[in-house]
């Protein structure tokens, strides 16, 4: 189970790393934070305003968190929604009282409460302007029905983006990333081809563990005979001894356990598997323990 998690999750890296399945949004909070942070290029430094702290509202904090976004308000007609929204993320909350102050200070704008008319004007938008004519304001609309005037989108330096316009994109972002479905089952038809040997491979462990204690055995048998006729040898001298031996037999079996490993999911496995067994003297039920002089 822990071979098939791994490579589960190494499925999963291979596809978001050669593939752009995971560059394109599949939602709008997630694509309102992607285009958020196309416009402002150091997100880290924007003062980003949510309006509203429902369910949409929160998926916009949660993915504009992960895209390193650090200053953020949240403003709600009722603070203590607004609180809870802020303690699981670290931002800030206030009321509707402040939009125009809010406003002011914004680069980004996401607006999404559940009002059933406009709540930020063209007339808001047009003062919040003239007195930062240099700097650009990203008016995000994701609310259904709409939060913000469509006129907006007539001042300079001002960028309106709302359902309709986030829809579209939407769509065109869900295309590329079904486009790129073909590549990752590829990548996963690797995987699961790899684990599948793996699993195969699993048949020849048993015959593997007993040619090696088979040999251990035999190794040990002769070491105590070897040592036994040495009696004067020093501790470190009989150490050596014993690590030469094991040496030896690692290598000696080396070869022909990763060849039954390899061999592991092929047609003739059941073949190379008996021919070990007869060569090795091992036993289809237990090792054979012994040691011949």
């Amino acid at each position: 189970m822990n071979r098939l998690f791994q490579a589960a999750i190494h499925a999963g890296k291979r596809t978001r790393t050669e593939t752009a399945i995971s560059r394109n949004p599949a939602s709008v909070s997630s694509l309102a934070a992607s285009l958020s942070e196309r416009v402002v290029h150091k997100i880290s430094e924007a003062q980003i305003v949510i309006l509203g702290a429902g369910e949409m509202a929160e998926l916009a904090v949660e993915a504009l968190r992960k895209r390193g976004a650090q200053k953020i308000l949240v403003i709600n007609r009722t603070i203590e929604r607004a609180q809870e929204l802020v303690r699981r993320w670290g931002a800030e909350a206030t009321t509707f009282e402040n939009i125009y102050t809010s406003l002011e200070s914004a680069d980004i704008l996401i607006s999404s409460t559940g009002a059933p008319h406009t709540l930020i004007s063209a007339e808001m938008v047009e003062e919040t302007m003239k007195r930062r004519p240099e700097r650009p304001l990203v008016l995000i609309d994701i609310a259904v029905p709409r939060d913000i005037e469509p006129d907006v989108a007539q001042f300079s330096q001002v960028t309106l983006y709302d359902m309709d316009s986030l829809n579209a994109r939407l769509e065109h972002s869900l295309a590329e990333r079904m486009a790129e479905v073909p590549q990752v089952k590829n990548i996963l038809n690797e995987e699961l081809q790899l684990f599948e040997e793996y699993w195969k491979s699993l048949d020849m462990l048993p015959l593997i563990a007993d040619i090696r204690q088979n040999a251990e055995a035999i190794r040990q048998t002769e070491l105590e005979k070897t040592l036994r006729r040495l009696p004067d040898l020093t501790e470190a001298e009989r150490n050596h001894i014993e690590a030469m031996t094991q040496a030896l037999v690692k290598k000696l079996l080396h070869a022909p356990t990763h060849r039954l490993r390899t061999e592991a999911s092929s047609p003739r496995a059941s073949e190379y598997a008996s021919v070990a067994r007869t060569l090795f003297n091992v036993s289809n039920d237990h090792p054979s323990t012994t040691a011949t002089d």
